[in-house]
């Protein structure tokens, strides 16, 4: 009997605990892994957005791609981000003509036209991955797709320097991090504003360092360590320095989503920060559910925005059947940087591609249209 009661014990350990898998084999290390170190592997090697990583995890220094790719304490909530998406299985109808489904991709953000509803991020230190472009690659990619860009505060290129590299009437949003200091705050929304920025993505998910193993190793930590001074009044006070919409980014709970509707914020932006600041948080796609359950009206009262752990069209569709209005991706556009503009075109390519194709096999003819019911939640 204690025989029979070990076996099941090491039986439970062995399924019970199973490894996370970074990225789905695909078979790129087969083709690919005798790939040089440092070096990259062709650009049409790469038929999906987890290639991008793995490509990046070879071409980069270990301390580089551990900026991008670390999170919070034991990266329970990284994992998390990207596992959520396929414990809510998609429910398909059929016998719906969806041979138009393309069209429907284009949508609006802050009432700005863009080509699909998705967006790339605001993710610092574009050099790591690209040390001659630096967000060079993000900013003409996003445009050349015609997709929003959220610049980062730490970027590598200043404000002014993105403004510069844009197209004429390009859809940029200036993130920023803020201190007490009102001529410096001042400062930076003059600038983002005189750089052509069409809106401020004001972060609060991250009011105290993140706890980040994996960086400290490699002392690639948070670009923002400081304390934060966030608060409901001080975001009304912030309105009052621009003329610029200004998104809260970073909203986890269906209390503050609720909260921002009182008191007429612009957007939210549902965000765990990639599961970098704080390890054991849900994932922004949980919180959108909440929402959706506790709270519905929200989403016809306020543009919702949402990101974490997006890899798949399928991951998208969730979002926007919740009623999120755009999603967002951070890691796959920088390590889609690494091969600079052409990377990331190719990066907004496949996500487009496999949005409608995934939608178009789940019988969603109008992505306008995409009710909540194509997910068994």
């Amino acid at each position: 009997m204690l025989s029979l009661f070990f076996t099941l014990a090491l039986l439970g350990k062995t399924f019970g605990e199973r490894p996370f898998i970074n990225e789905a084999d695909t078979g790129i290390d087969d083709v690919f892994g005798n790939t040089p170190a440092g070096e990259l592997i062709p650009l049409d090697g790469i038929v999906g957005l987890p290639d991008f990583d793995w490509a990046a995890r070879r071409a980069m220094s270990l301390a580089n791609y551990s900026y991008y790719r670390n999170g919070a304490g034991g990266e329970w909530s990284y994992r998390n981000n990207l596992e959520i998406h396929n414990k809510f299985p998609l429910r398909p109808r059929a016998m719906i003509d969806i041979t138009n489904v393309e069209s429907t991709l284009p949508t609006t953000i802050l009432g700005h036209n863009v080509s699909a509803p998705f967006f790339i991020a605001p993710c610092s230190r574009g050099a790591y991955g690209n040390p001659e472009g630096a967000e060079r690659g993000l900013i003409e990619g996003a445009a050349a797709k015609n997709i929003l860009y959220m610049a980062a505060f730490y970027a590598n290129l200043q404000m002014e320097e993105i403004g510069a590299l844009a197209s004429d009437n390009q859809t940029i949003f200036r993130q920023v991090y803020l201190n007490q200091n009102d001529t410096e705050t001042q400062d930076i929304f003059d600038k983002a504003a005189a750089a052509g920025a069409k809106a401020i993505v004001y972060t609060v998910d991250s009011p105290a360092n993140g706890v980040r193993h994996r960086a400290a190793r490699f002392g690639v930590g948070s670009a923002d360590s400081s304390y934060s001074y966030i608060t409901w009044d001080e975001y009304a006070r912030l309105k009052t320095m621009t003329d610029l919409p200004i998104i809260i980014k970073g909203i986890q709970s269906v209390e503050d989503a609720q909260e921002a509707v009182a008191r007429n914020v612009d957007a939210i932006y549902l965000s765990n920060h990639g599961g970098r600041q704080t390890d054991g948080i849900r994932s922004p796609l949980e919180v959108a559910l909440d929402i959706r359950q506790q709270a519905p009206e929200v989403f016809s009262q306020i543009e919702v925005y949402a990101d974490g752990g997006v890899r798949y069209g399928s991951d998208v569709l969730r979002l926007l059947s919740l009623g999120v209005r755009a999603v967002g991706l951070g890691r796959p556009f920088m390590y889609a940087n690494v091969y600079g503009r052409e990377g990331v075109e190719k990066a907004i390519d496949l996500l487009r591609q496999e949005l409608a194709w995934d939608a178009g096999n789940t019988g969603v003819a109008d992505l306008r249209n995409i009710s909540g019911n194509l997910v068994q939640w």
